[in-house]
């Protein structure tokens, strides 16, 4: 047969749409020619793919080679594609027989040698190709990865001559079995933070909720300590979301510890990260930090040191809980749904307010150093927290029993429990219909909330975000009414609003 199709798949954000990979075999001067929108790399894996055929022993026909890689529309990238095309050819020859490459899908890098190196994206196409039925053939160093969709029979192969003789019947390579997840470990403590017990409950309110937090303080005082400590607070990632975020990981070549890891993510991007490092992008679209982010924390320090224009950028996604990339070619969508905590000190010197006053900045100029962060995403932040420095002799006290992060986090995830057994949701998630419907204020507490809404200037998002951390609090404390003590607690996370500077 001088026609042979092989299964395959590309990579397009983090979707593996199919790809039929159609090798044909013809008279005419001895060549091998690629189309089907292929890009260099892709291009070079004739050289790659006819070294490694002979130097496996196998017999290259001297032929025109014709290899289409369809649809013809998409965009062909990577080495991916050259175990598709090597068995393809083989096939095409009569040294496999097609019966036998039917039921699989086939992705690897070839060496010269043979040798079957990783690629990226293995997980997305292992669910992919679980769902058409078929099982999926790939090198063995990304196997494990693959077998994190437990439903996909997943195939290994450390180099081209096992893949053939597992084709062929001669030696069977059995399924990689689903890999044991590592147990989750946090060795940051939330009782190692000194002090700073109102900033303690914001982190508590904002674990309980996905909440997203702004710490506001001089430097020094724990702001870093708070937010490093967050993941610990958060319950385990649960299966769903554990293919979700390996997911995004496998598409971003990330080590496979990261990817079989439990833990949430949690990403500190420098200040100086451009808007396409952190939403995503390129020509050929890459998920950024808040895509990696993904049911994770996405964790800015010195707030105010990164470029307006990037931050501006994360105001729709922090609405959408996804990103959409749009290029000349594809039009991507990356998930989101991050949890953002934001640290910053409140003026230039970073001692505004000391009561020592080391601070010399001028009024204006603590105006203009806030006014960097705009009020378009200072309204999206549901929580605004002092961080104040620690008073004296509040250091070097003896040590009091303060609570451990493992005590916080049954209180976080008894709330988290509550707010899904009645939404299905986190209350982050909650639109404006739906956490008036669960806060139902009495008529007292609405005329109070107008009130506040006037005094604080507050816009209508603001004052959903009020109630969805009113609705958290009532949960933290199991009860299924918001009453007036959970409203004034979330109003007074809401007094950044407004400058720290009076004018």
């Amino acid at each position: 047969m001088s026609l042979a199709i092989v299964h395959s798949r590309a990579l397009l954000g983090i979707e593996a749409p199919s790809v039929t990979v159609e090798v044909h075999l013809s008279n005419g001067l001895p060549g091998l020619s690629i189309v089907g929108l292929p890009e260099t790399a892709v291009k070079e894996s004739k050289d790659r793919v006819r070294s490694a055929l002979l130097n496996a022993r196998f017999d290259y026909p001297m032929r025109r080679i014709t290899v289409n890689l369809a649809p013809a529309d998409l965009p062909k990238e990577g080495g991916r594609y050259d175990l598709a095309i090597a068995l393809g050819i083989l096939c095409a020859s009569g040294q496999i027989p097609q019966a036998e490459l039917s039921g699989y899908e086939v992705i690897g890098e070839l060496a010269l040698s043979g040798e079957l190196r990783a690629v990226p994206g293995v997980l997305p196409v292992a669910i992919q190709a679980a769902a058409a039925g078929r099982a999926l053939l790939l090198p063995a160093a990304c196997a494990e990865e693959a077998a994190l969709a437990s439903q996909a029979t997943v195939i290994g192969a450390p180099h081209l001559l096992h893949a053939c003789a597992h084709l062929l019947g001669h030696t069977k390579i059995e399924a990689t079995p689903a890999p044991a997840l590592p147990t989750l470990s946090f060795v940051l403590d939330l009782a190692e933070v000194k002090g700073q017990f109102q900033a303690k409950r914001a982190l508590e309110v904002a674990a309980a909720g996905s909440h997203s937090l702004l710490m506001v303080g001089p430097p020094g005082t724990g702001k870093t300590m708070l937010a490093s400590r967050l993941p610990g607070l958060l319950p385990p990632l649960t299966v769903q979301e554990h293919l979700d975020v390996a997911s995004i990981l496998s598409v971003a070549s990330q080590p496979q510890g990261a990817i079989l890891s439990q833990q949430r993510p949690f990403r500190q991007p420098h200040h100086t990260v451009s808007g396409v490092a952190l939403v995503g992008g390129g020509s050929t679209p890459r998920p950024g930090e808040i895509s990696l982010a993904n049911h994770g924390v996405l964790f800015l320090d010195e707030l105010t040191e990164f470029d307006r224009k990037v931050l501006e950028v994360l105001r729709q996604p922090m609405e959408s809980g996804q990103v959409c990339i749009s290029r000349a070619r594809a039009q991507v969508t990356f998930p989101a749904r991050f949890q953002l905590i934001a640290a910053m000190n409140p003026c230039p010197c970073g001692y505004y307010g000391d009561p020592r006053g080391r601070c010399h900045c001028s009024p204006d100029l603590v105006r203009r150093y806030q006014g960097k962060i705009s009020g378009p995403l200072l309204d999206r932040l549901d929580l605004h927290v002092e961080v104040a420095a620690l008073a004296e002799g509040e250091l070097t006290a003896d040590a009091v029993a303060v609570e451990t992060s493992a005590q916080v986090s049954l209180r976080v995830q008894q709330a988290r429990q509550r707010q899904l057994d009645r939404r299905g949701k986190l209350n982050s998630q909650l639109s404006g219909r739906e956490v008036e419907q669960d806060c139902r204020l009495s008529r007292a507490d609405r005329l109070m909330m107008e009130q506040a809404l006037n005094r604080l200037g507050l816009s209508a998002r603001a004052y959903h975000r009020v109630l969805r951390v009113a609705r958290t609090l009532a949960d933290l404390a199991e009860s299924n009414l918001v009453q007036r003590p959970q409203l004034l607690e979330s109003l007074s996370y809401r007094k950044l609003d407004r400058a720290v500077v009076n004018p």
